[in-house]
């Protein structure tokens, strides 16, 4: 049986930094879920980089089914987890159960991948203290708050925590994660 991957997310989550995961874990042969506050049909967006703007713009997404609410996941039966970035985690990192998920994960010392905005999940959940991590860039003073040492790099890699800032990342941060992921929960 192949080992499942969680994913949690919500709403207004990047659509790359969700369903590239998603699509190359899959891949690899892992089972993939993606958790939300509830079971319905998720609305994702998509941030770009344009000319004139000091920050990233946000267009429609893709939508994409939830698989199980937050209050539904047996941590114990997952062996690795997904914390996308986009909007979702500002007020995602607000739900005791999402929180509830994070403890676990980081107190098991199971992989987990972060992307962009996604450490603000990890950070309200008390994951980030004395690690290093990097974030979207305008996140470095909530992770510095948070307890982590922060890096502007493609992709940190701390132990079971691999962090990237951004979907432009996917290719090293997916690849250093499976490394990780391979070796504590290969695919059978």
């Amino acid at each position: 049986m192949a080992a499942k991957i969680l994913i949690v997310t919500g709403d207004a989550a990047e659509s790359l930094e969700v369903l590239y995961p998603y699509q190359r874990l899959r891949e690899e042969g892992y089972e993939v879920h993606i958790a939300a506050p509830s079971v319905k049909k998720l609305r994702f967006v998509v941030h770009d980089f344009e000319d004139g703007f000091d920050t990233y713009t946000e267009k429609p997404g893709y939508t994409w089914p939830a698989d199980l609410a937050f209050a539904d996941v047996v941590t114990d039966d997952y062996a690795a987890l997904v914390v996308p970035g986009g909007r979702a985690p500002e007020y995602l990192r607000n739900d005791p159960e999402v929180r509830r998920i994070l403890e676990a994960f980081a107190g098991s010392d199971k992989p987990i991948a972060q992307i962009c905005h996604g450490p603000l999940i990890t950070a309200a959940a008390g994951g980030l203290a004395g690690r290093r991590v990097t974030a979207y860039p305008a996140l470095e003073l909530d992770m510095k708050a948070a307890g982590a040492e922060f890096e502007d790099s493609e992709t940190v890699v701390d132990g079971t925590l691999v962090s990237a800032r951004a979907w432009p990342d996917h290719s090293r941060w997916m690849r250093e994660f499976l490394t990780v992921l391979r070796s504590k929960a290969p695919v059978t």
